[in-house]
């Protein structure tokens, strides 16, 4: 009681300090005093239908500052997003109004120059610029709803396709807002856009440098094949505003309120959970009652073990592809946590849409240190499937994935450097990105892996038959492809309406906000992904089928296909792409997206070694052994090769394990290598033999559990023995080359 009254006792002091708040680095308020410089930056150009940036003075419109160009040291998040913040000409006094202001007198602009805008034109660009770090909107109301919307920028200009003529908005009308913390102190907490286009003829200049527009309705046309002569002007309203610095972005973040559906969202989660614990209740429910049927001893009735029970002695077998799979699961676990870190500290504000590229740039830094625990336990389930080559392992474990992202990123790059937009990613950031990826995440996966691969193994409750058992003809639904698409449908239904709007963020230049929601479905689909492994993993077993590794790891990959089929649903539903290279674009980094579902592999492969001993100068004699299974049949030392290992070292681990026989008790001919194929349930199946000499002919071999007798033959009662002609033909190859 003393210490609960002591503890309390500490919480009401703590509870009754002050209360401080503080403010993240960079998105702190800033003060200003009426009539001091307001400076505008521009950001880029953007399009919907091509999906390329571009630099705001792309076009010559846009008239450059006297004193030049000053741009912005941008984070690696803005580089990648195609930012590159610049200076304008652009002058703003707080709180001081200004009407027409001309920015740039009687542009004369080149065929090729009015080419360039009239293009930028056509593909309907928007321009962005900021004030104070508050990024320009253009408003407008809904014709069905009367609601007032925003959109991100302001038009570059405005093209009729039935008269196909082209009009430059050359007049901007800047709406600013600014609230007081005091009576000399201002904030900026609007920007408005309201974009003209008025013929350079109504503009007269004054005296004193201003300007003024004549009444009328003619609009600045451009010709885009031929000389322009463009005024751009601007005009500056300020407005006080009840709206706080705190929620000056809320504006921003309903420009998608029109297509959100809040219910759709909580009825998916309910939905979810609801089928994660029906799934929950039926495995529960059934492995209690085969449990427990396993478990009941009645000496009058003997019950036939079938199903799941039957495999026990098999289930923890190694899998084919150990170091693919040791390698995957370790870049899974890597993205998963990166992932996670992001989206709880999205969630709790502190990688909002202010804190321009802050979210991609701590993406890329948390996946390169999150390599230490993915190398960890990558490096430790390599141990437990019985890897051996673990070097190899740890090197592919850090270089898969963000290998095959680097090289399909550089590939797509060149084609936006060939469009010379400012979405490609300078050399520079390249040589950086790959540096963070060879000198810091390599290692640190490599570091983690071998401590990984150090610490014991993961303890399997049931010891693994010698002998491999036969698996049986499956069910039609059992099928990997099938099973696999039936197991994806439940995780794309919790994650395909929060889809629609990471897709409007990333091709319709929209604000994601909403990671509140997405740290749930995130969440809901970590369960459905784990209930669907576990349900598929259970149905398979119980059709006999042991070689679950894969088909556990790769069950809820269905969802990519889903995924990857919504794209093409979206591309032709809600975005305007016509040109090659945006849609190369557009595929290109979704299929990035899918890839790692998919990689599996249908070959598989074995090798032996064809043994002989020669006593006192008589005739030579292989070494068969004889199985212990199935139809015992004869053959020289033989098994499966793993992908990590090449074939001969298959064949010797192998031959240790079969006959006793270490690669020191052997001499081996470099020269001897062959191979036979042939089908196995359908599926291709190469044989690799090597030829070698026992160096002590009256050596003893000991045999493995999977066989039962051996036998020293020479040639002819060799062939009789092995039956199979393919055998028989590598054995008279072997004697023709031990005569020669």
């Amino acid at each position: 009681m003393a210490n609960m009254a002591y503890i309390s006792l500490i919480c009401i002091i703590f509870c009754m300090q002050p209360i401080t708040t503080f403010y993240i680095p960079g998105v702190a308020p800033l003060d200003f005093k009426r009539g001091e410089n307001v400076e505008v930056k521009a950001v880029k150009m953007t399009s919907t239908k091509t999906q390329l940036p571009y630099d705001y003075y792309d076009v010559a419109v846009h008239c450059k500052p006297i004193n030049g160009t000053k741009y912005k040291s941008e984070n690696l998040g803005e580089i990648l997003r195609g930012d590159r913040i610049v200076n304008t000409k652009f002058k703003v006094s707080m709180d001081v109004d200004i009407r027409c202001q001309p920015l740039c007198k009687d542009i004369t602009l080149n065929p090729q120059e009015s080419a360039t805008l009239g293009k930028r034109i056509r593909k309907n660009y928007y321009v962005h610029l900021l004030v104070d770090n508050l990024p320009c909107a253009t408003k407008f109301q809904n014709v069905d709803t009367h609601e007032v919307l925003y959109e991100h920028g302001y038009r570059l200009g405005l093209y009729t396709k039935q008269t196909d003529e082209l009009y430059l908005n050359n007049h901007l009308v800047m709406k600013l807002y600014y609230h007081k913390e005091s009576e000399e102190l201002y904030r900026v907490v609007g920007f408005e856009v309201e974009p003209k286009s008025i013929d350079s003829k109504r503009i007269t200049f004054k005296d004193d440098g201003t300007c003024a527009i004549e009444n009328g309705q003619e609009m600045q046309k451009i010709n885009p094949k031929g000389e322009n002569t463009v005024t751009m002007t601007y005009e500056v309203e300020w407005a006080f505003s009840e709206t706080r610095w705190a929620s000056r972005w809320d504006t921003y973040l309903a420009m998608t309120d029109a297509q959100i559906h809040w219910f759709s969202i909580v009825n998916s989660v309910i939905v979810v959970f609801f089928l994660a614990g029906i799934l929950s209740m039926i495995i529960v429910k059934t492995l209690r009652r085969d449990i427990a049927r396993y478990n009941q001893e009645d000496s009058d009735d003997v019950t036939e073990e079938t199903g799941w029970k039957l495999v026990h002695g098999d289930v923890f077998r190694p899998p084919r592809g150990k170091n693919f799979l040791a390698a995957l699961i370790g870049s899974g676990i890597q993205i998963f946590l990166m992932s996670f870190i992001v989206i709880v500290f999205a969630a709790l504000g502190m990688l909002s849409p202010s804190s321009r590229g802050a979210l991609i740039t701590a993406a890329c830094f948390l996946y390169v240190f999150m390599g230490l625990i993915a190398g960890f336990y990558s490096g430790r389930i390599y141990k437990t499937i019985k890897g051996s080559n673990w070097k190899r392992t740890a090197a592919l474990t850090a270089t898969l994935y963000p290998g095959i992202v680097f090289g399909v990123g550089f590939f797509l790059n060149f084609f936006i450097w060939g469009k010379r937009s400012s979405g490609a990613v300078p050399f520079t950031t390249m040589l950086s990105i790959l540096m963070m990826w060879l000198g810091i995440s390599f290692p640190l996966v490599c570091f983690g892996f071998y401590f990984g691969y150090r610490k014991q193994p993961y303890d399997q409750p049931v010891r693994t038959n010698q002998i491999p058992r036969q698996v049986p003809e499956q069910q039609w639904f059992l099928h990997p492809v099938l099973s696999t698409l039936m197991a994806g449908v439940l995780p794309f239904g919790a994650m395909f309406i929060e889809l629609f709007f990471i897709f409007s963020a990333i091709w319709e230049n929209q604000y994601y906000y909403l990671f509140g929601f997405l740290f749930l479905v995130f969440i809901i689909i970590i369960i459905s992904c784990s209930q669907i492994s576990i349900v598929i993993t259970y149905f398979q077993l119980c059709g006999e089928d042991y070689h679950w590794w894969w088909r556990s790891f790769i069950a809820s990959g269905g969802s990519a296909f889903y995924v990857f089929v919504y794209s093409i649903f979206y591309f032709f539903t809600k975005l305007d792409i016509t040109e090659a290279i945006p849609i190369m674009l557009y595929f290109g980094y979704t299929l990035l997206i899918c890839f790692t579902f998919w990689t599996l592999t249908d070959m598989s492969a074995a090798a032996g070694v064809i043994i002989f001993r020669q006593v006192e100068q008589k005739s030579i004699e292989y070494l068969l052994l004889q199985t212990s299974y199935g139809e015992h049949h004869w053959t020289p030392p033989k098994g499966h090769l793993d992908n990590d290992e090449s074939p001969l070292e298959a064949a010797e681990r192998e031959t240790k394990e079969e006959a006793g026989l270490d690669k020191n008790d052997l001499k081996y001919y470099d020269k001897f290598e062959e191979k036979i194929t042939y089908d196995v349930n359908g599926k291709p199946k190469d044989v690799y033999y090597y030829l070698a000499r026992l160096n002590n002919a009256q050596q003893k071999i000991n045999l493995s559990d999977e066989h039962q007798n051996i036998s020293w033959s020479n040639l002819h009662d060799a062939c009789d023995l092995v039956k199979h002609e393919n055998l028989q033909n590598i054995l008279r190859k072997a004697e023709e080359f031990i005569k020669k």
